[in-house]
């Protein structure tokens, strides 16, 4: 029984053995020698031409800023450079920063060429963004501290009334008394002048019922109850509807583009005109010696118009409130400062709740004169300066 079982182990142990020896010989022979392994492929270098400082659109190319520097020839793109000589003597026809690859579509031949090429300021525009303008003053550009690259908020402020949804005009209407056919014999004593004055038009006779009484000075009123005399009276409005102004923030961190109007291609290649001399003494000031001529001193004028980075979608609300008469004002914002502070909208309530403004109440006593407007104070810089005596 022993002798058996040894050989039983004996011959496991043969059988492993093989199958190890037959695993091993396969795995070798799958490995591919030294001498049958691929070739490593290599890399073919080529040169390409570069920039190696940051070259202004519309600059000539010179030896100066350009080097060569090898590339992947695999990578290679129809339009690459691979010699300095190709471009020299060409024009940038944008802005190129330092290690640009310079490229067919980087550069022109001559100026013609460069004016085709579009202007500098929608190369500062990104894409799927657009430039807009509107109005500023002294007070909605923050004093003209507003500079190119600046970043800002847009507020906006609008006046809002109560209309008639059928006849699209404000409230109240207008009360008016309507009569029967016959209007003829009605206006005998009305002249065609006075008719046009009140409104009738040229169908006057062809109408089966005439307006002819009200207008402008009856409106739409209601009817009160007096509790003394306990008497019912029409009470109508003393003055037109007044409106309601709300103010809020309308965009955040908008960039702006420009401050003033852009130069014209043909006032950058005139020189400005001399001015013409005068002799012209203005009061207080003393005349020259005999012989020397006064220049007139070059009047600068602010700027009246802002150009802003936006959407396209807000593109067109600026264009819309423009045109629907709201005021616009922009306030700067702190350099590299891109957060998103959500506001609400001011009207009288909010102002009188929030800064806890009472109502006034109706005391036996006032100020004396009378203030029934509120007129800002004389700055010094507003005054004009008086005319010396003579």
């Amino acid at each position: 029984m022993r002798v058996g079982r040894v050989l039983i182990y004996v011959a496991l142990i043969i059988i492993i053995g093989l199958a190890a020896v037959y695993f091993f010989l396969q795995r070798r022979s799958g490995e591919p020698s030294e001498a049958e392994a691929p070739p490593t492929p290599q890399v073919v270098l080529v040169n390409v031409v570069i920039t190696t400082q940051p070259i202004r659109r519309g600059d000539i190319i010179i030896e100066d800023v350009l080097e060569l520097r090898e590339f992947p020839q695999d990578s290679l793109i129809p339009g690459m450079f691979v010699n300095v000589s190709s471009v020299l003597g060409r024009q940038a026809k944008y802005d190129l920063e330092a290690g640009t690859i310079l490229m067919e579509s980087n550069l022109v031949e001559s100026t013609e060429e460069l004016s085709e090429s579009g202007s500098n300021a929608a190369l500062r525009i990104n894409p799927g963004m657009v430039a807009v303008s509107i109005p500023i003053s002294r007070l909605t550009a923050v004093a003209y501290a507003l500079r190119p690259g600046d970043r800002v908020n847009v507020i906006v402020t609008m006046l809002y009334v109560d209309m008639d949804t059928n006849f699209q005009t404000i409230l109240p209407n207008n009360a008016s008394g309507v009569i029967a056919p016959g209007v003829e014999e009605a206006f005998l004593s009305v002249t065609a002048e006075e008719a046009t004055e009140a409104q009738f038009g040229p169908e006057l006779n062809l109408l089966t019922s005439q307006i002819i009484a009200g207008g402008q000075l009856s409106p739409v009123g209601r009817t009160e109850l007096d509790p003394t005399l306990d008497q019912p009276f029409y009470v109508i409005p003393s003055e037109t509807q007044r409106p309601r102004m709300v103010s809020q923030t309308l965009l955040q961190d908008v960039v702006v583009l420009n401050v003033g109007n852009f130069e014209l291609p043909e006032e950058a290649e005139q020189p400005l005109p001399a001015a013409a001399p005068t002799q012209e003494v203005l009061p207080g000031q003393e005349a020259p010696p005999e012989g020397e001529v006064i220049q007139p001193a070059q009047v600068i004028l602010p700027p009246d118009i802002i150009t802003l980075i936006v959407t396209p979608q807000d593109a067109v609300t600026l264009n819309y409130l423009l045109y629907s008469g709201a005021q616009i004002s922009l306030a700067l914002r702190s350099s590299g400062d891109d957060s998103r502070i959500l506001t609400e909208a001011v009207t009288l309530q909010f102002l009188m709740e929030q800064y806890n403004i009472p109502l006034p109440a109706r005391l036996p006593y006032g100020f004396e004169p009378n203030v029934s407007e509120l007129e800002a104070p004389t700055l010094l810089n507003d005054i004009e300066t008086p005319e010396p005596q003579r």
